[in-house]
């Protein structure tokens, strides 16, 4: 296979967690401009609404589900309304994530619950869930969306740092489980990028400055700075790479 034919995702199904806003957003709409049909999931329904009217214009379809995937019947629920939909799940996205800041001594149990919950707990079995599904195909793509933070600490950060280096491990689990099945799972670790997420960081002058002063490549980043490693991941490119993570960081790392 050459040229272009190497990230051919045309007719591709591709589903997106976290859909509504930031990285997933700009990863669902990247993915419908190279083919993919898409089942968009996230909890807020404008946010869904939104993303149709951007994603109509490419031709392709959008089916959605508005849900929590902390639950799991919720993840149930969405995976079968996306073989309603559409039949087969070829690529699933699991970019859905919560942040709660706080010192490590002022954690309370609800806030770790529920990083755990969207973090570690929804991202694993949506993981198992749509994974099942490929196992029967024999072939599927599977993309975490992680963090920087997976691999270097912050403060007031412990229960995210530790929901995303779980994420690094799931990653690699899986990768070495469902390979006999031609399932590809592997990890994005993006950096500090301008979404509703992040916001209160990169709008902050003195954070900003100090995520300036460390990523050599010298900005914040976007959420379409993520698009390229997700669509690489997606494609045939990547088919002999499995449990690996993509640093798309500005050098963060590399200090």
């Amino acid at each position: 296979m050459v040229g272009n034919g190497l990230f051919d995702l045309t007719g591709k199904v591709a589903v997106v967690t976290g859909a509504g806003k930031g990285i997933g957003r700009a990863i669902a709409i990247a993915l419908a401009r190279a083919g993919v049909d898409i089942m968009a999931i996230s909890r807020t329904v404008s946010d869904l609404n939104t993303l149709a009217s951007e994603i109509r214009p490419t031709g392709k379809r959008m089916a959605r589900y508005a849900g929590d995937i902390s639950s799991i019947d919720e993840i149930n629920r969405a995976v079968e309304v996306s073989l309603q939909e559409f039949g087969r799940i070829d690529i699933l996205v699991n970019n859905a994530g919560i942040v709660i800041p706080q010192p490590a001594e002022n954690v309370d149990e609800e806030s770790w619950d529920k990083t755990m919950g969207t973090n570690l707990k929804g991202l694993f079995f949506c993981a198992q869930r749509f994974g099942k599904v490929m196992m029967k195909q024999r072939k599927g793509k599977i993309i975490h969306i992680s963090s920087i933070l997976a691999f270097t600490a912050l403060d007031k950060h412990i229960a995210y740092c530790a929901s995303k280096g779980g994420v690094t491990m799931i990653t690699k689990c899986l990768a070495l489980e469902w390979g006999k099945y031609g399932i590809n799972v592997n990890c994005i670790a993006p950096t500090f990028i301008r979404t509703p997420l992040s916001a209160p960081n990169v709008n902050n002058p003195k954070m900003r400055a100090w995520i300036l002063e460390r990523t050599p490549i010298g900005r914040i980043g976007e959420p379409e700075d993520v698009v390229g490693a997700a669509i690489y991941l997606a494609s045939p490119a990547s088919d002999l790479v499995t449990g690996e993570t993509i640093m798309v960081d500005g050098g963060w790392v590399a200090l």
